[in-house]
């Protein structure tokens, strides 16, 4: 079972400053005038999260460091799949299918994209199937979410869509997905393009090809 080690990252005053180019007491300032959140050590000394720093230069249109990008990236579960489709008769084939190909993989469901929102923030799937037609939040959206979200490990992202193919195809890709499946589905292709990805996964320099 894979399992999330990322430990939490925290930030003195004085390591923000260095971060942001100003001075030490401008970073206190921040802290202290509510702008920044943190909180105290036993030994009174300010710790600020990395999320939070983030947050903070983001409100403010500052520069995001790359430091903070890879403090923020969550390692994904490789022993976990979530299938993301309102149609539950196809997402339960797709459940069962991938959990009798891929005996290692453990597969989530989610029938909408808030749900599917929630299932990645919480367990950090390393390959999510995504329909594109979902009720909530689409998945275009969801997909860029993703993408623009660190903290959601950067899972692969396999989307799925009965719409028109020659417009769904390019847009999708844009936001960031990894393959593009047309209903109704090759399952064949289907299991062999997520062995796929997940053997990048496992193996980042190699690089999959969509």
């Amino acid at each position: 079972m894979g399992k999330l080690d990322k430990k939490v990252r925290t930030f003195s005053a004085l390591e923000i400053a260095k971060l942001c180019g100003v001075v030490n007491q401008t970073a206190i300032n921040w802290i202290r005038a509510g702008h920044l959140k943190a909180f105290t050590t036993p030994g009174g000394q300010y710790r600020v999260y990395a999320e939070d720093l983030v947050t903070f230069l983001k409100e403010r249109d500052m520069r995001i460091p790359e430091e903070l990008h890879e403090d923020l990236t969550m390692p994904v579960d490789l022993g976990l799949a979530l299938i993301v489709d309102d149609d539950k008769d196809l997402n339960t084939i797709l459940k069962r299918l991938l959990e009798r190909k891929i005996e290692e993989l453990r597969v989530a469901q989610a029938f909408d994209g808030f749900e599917a929102g929630r299932i990645i923030a919480e367990r950090h799937p390393a390959i999510v199937l995504l329909d594109l037609n979902l009720p909530g939040v689409d998945g275009f959206s969801l997909c860029k979410k993703i993408r623009s979200d660190e903290s959601f490990g950067q899972p692969a992202v396999i989307a799925m869509t009965g719409i028109a193919q020659e417009e769904a195809q390019p847009k999708m890709m844009e936001a960031g997905a990894d393959a593009f499946f047309a209903k109704p589905l090759n399952f064949d292709a289907l299991i062999a393009k997520i062995r796929e990805l997940l053997e990048a996964r496992k193996n980042p320099r190699e690089e999959p090809s969509k």
